[in-house]
């Protein structure tokens, strides 16, 4: 099973209508140019200590977070048969790693067989 992380628009940046400015937050603009964006991503793989965790970077159009309804934040596990294996409810509220890990699992088990 092959994981990664889809870096999608900026959640909170400080040009963005929901920014968090609160003192430890990272305060960034969001990005111009996919370059930016780019640098970004590895910002912030960086500071959660998920670098060894490949990380696509969503086009400036947005379309992977919007297809996927991933804005602000958003888990998904595809299965070997490319399906969707797990949908988890929208950040903040509906993001729960423990949902994922267990589907992980499941997934997994299922793959055994």
């Amino acid at each position: 099973m092959q994981f990664f992380v889809v870096y999608i628009k900026e959640a909170h940046a400080i040009d963005s209508p929901m920014p968090i400015t609160r003192p430890g937050s990272p305060l960034v603009q969001e990005p111009v140019t996919l370059d930016e964006r780019q640098k970004l991503a590895k910002q912030c793989t960086t500071a959660l200590a998920m670098e060894k965790i490949p990380t696509l970077v969503d086009e400036l159009d947005d379309g992977v977070g919007a297809r996927y309804a991933a804005w602000p934040d958003r888990l998904f596990l595809v299965g070997k048969d490319g399906k969707l294996a797990f949908v988890g409810g929208p950040g903040p509220f509906g993001f729960k790693p423990e949902e994922l890990a267990e589907a992980i699992k499941q997934e997994l088990a299922r793959n055994q067989k």
